[in-house]
């Protein structure tokens, strides 16, 4: 079912990028011959127009093959060259580059607008008007590495409704809050406590054991290592979520190309790792868990992955559309084109590149799981 669901996000999500490159490339005048989902073989296709429309094998991504973008004999000087993007003025050519990324952007705006009128998870200090967040309850934000929480189950997303003392009728919690759980928490050290969560629509009794050592500025200190918030539902009038839908969707933006950067920079300071990304593979078990706490928070994963689709896109590397905006700026720089077999070639190499790098990703999540 996870496999599934990730499928179904892949498809929207590539499906809305390569319609911004298709619908802006039809509006251009430009001959589109192919519109794809998945990379080849292919399964089944259909004609209309001029435009194939395919359905191939590798759910991996997706394309749109639009005339004279690679360039050739054909496209600069064929009976169709007038359609032809290379042939197009350079506002043209950077207009339908940029509309796959500018239609993953509109997506996450879309997505985290619909989130908010809906109901999205909000935190009460998170900024906004609490008489619009409703059911607050104490929620795990984040479950350390080790600790005895995570070797206990306990979830992010877990909303803990009570602690009891095992074998103790009194003394426990109920409904409790962020200071007053901690307090409890580290006045019973090494004592079997009894946690008490709702998971999605799903209750559950889950046993763990307080312990020094978890802290690491307070080793001293029992705790069971985990971060948590009062956090409830935040529902808000259409025109205020459109524009708190904006907002996120610029800030994620931002978080998400300044995470980027650091990576990158980290790589070619040979400071990088592979565990701080995540391919299919790894996707797959978070959508599981998106899923699993319910829509919303499911069409929250999914604005993220269209940001990021969107901010690594916007990467100058050959072969993304990125890339490709680089190379009409040294075009419209230098005053002349690019040689089109140095610039295919350099895309070819860029796009092997890639393929490769989603291969070792994918191994290395496949290793993770074992």
């Amino acid at each position: 079912m996870n496999i599934l669901i990730f499928l179904l996000i892949l498809l929207v999500l590539v499906l809305v990028h390569e319609f911004g490159h298709f619908i802006t490339a039809k509006k251009s005048g430009i001959r589109v011959d192919e519109f794809a989902f998945g990379f080849p073989p292919r399964l089944f296709s259909k004609k209309k127009g001029e435009t194939t429309y395919a359905f191939n094998a590798l759910p991996l991504g997706g394309y749109v093959k639009i005339f004279g973008e690679n360039p050739d004999d054909e496209s600069i000087s064929g009976p169709d060259a007038s359609r032809s993007f290379v042939n197009k003025p350079a506002r043209v050519q950077a207009m339908v580059l940029f509309a796959g990324i500018f239609f993953n952007l509109l997506l996450a705006w879309l997505l985290f607008s619909v989130g908010f009128i809906s109901g999205m998870p909000s935190a009460l200090d998170s900024g906004y008007d609490n008489k619009y967040i409703d059911n607050a309850a104490l929620t795990i934000t984040s479950v350390s590495k080790g600790t005895p929480a995570e070797q206990a189950g306990l979830k992010i997303g877990d909303k803990i409704s009570a602690v009891t003392i095992v074998g103790e009728k009194d003394g426990g919690l109920v409904t409790p809050e962020v200071d007053v759980f901690q307090k409890f928490i580290a006045a019973h050290d090494t004592v079997p406590l009894e946690i008490d969560v709702v998971r999605g629509t799903e209750h559950t009794v889950i046993p763990v054991t307080p312990a020094q050592n978890v802290i690491p500025d307070d080793k001293e200190k029992a705790a069971i290592g985990i971060s948590m918030g009062m956090i409830g539902t935040l529902k808000l009038p259409v025109h205020k979520a459109i524009w708190e839908g904006l907002t996120m969707t610029a800030r994620v933006t931002g978080a998400t190309a300044a995470s980027l950067y650091h990576l990158i920079k980290d790589a070619v300071t040979g400071h990088g790792s592979l565990s701080s990304i995540t391919g299919p593979v790894g996707i797959v078990g978070v959508v599981g868990d998106a899923a699993h706490f319910g829509f919303v928070y499911l069409l929250s994963f999914t604005a993220l992955i269209s940001i990021n689709l969107a901010v690594i896109n916007f990467i100058p590397f050959p072969a993304l559309d990125g890339g490709r905006l680089l190379f009409l700026l040294i075009e419209k720089i230098k005053g002349s084109r690019i040689t089109p077999k140095i610039a295919n070639a350099f895309n070819s190499v860029g796009f092997a590149l890639l393929i490769i790098l989603m291969l070792v990703v994918t191994y290395h999540d496949i290793v993770k799981l074992f």
